[in-house]
């Protein structure tokens, strides 16, 4: 049996690289934003907390 063209798994390779690349930006991505929004729901609530102390 005759074998098909050779694979290019250098391509393959990079290509995955390049996703994997992508995949890990995304994820930081996603904890950075999850951490702005902590520390802003805290900050948030602090102003609230010191608003209701001061009304009290």
């Amino acid at each position: 049996m005759a074998k098909g063209p050779e694979k290019n798994t250098k391509n393959k390779a990079l290509h995955t690289k390049l996703l994997n690349r992508k995949k890990i930006k995304l994820q930081e991505e996603k904890k950075e934003k999850a951490l702005r929004l902590k520390a802003l729901v805290a900050k948030m609530n602090e102003k609230k907390n010191n608003r209701e102390s001061d009304n009290i």
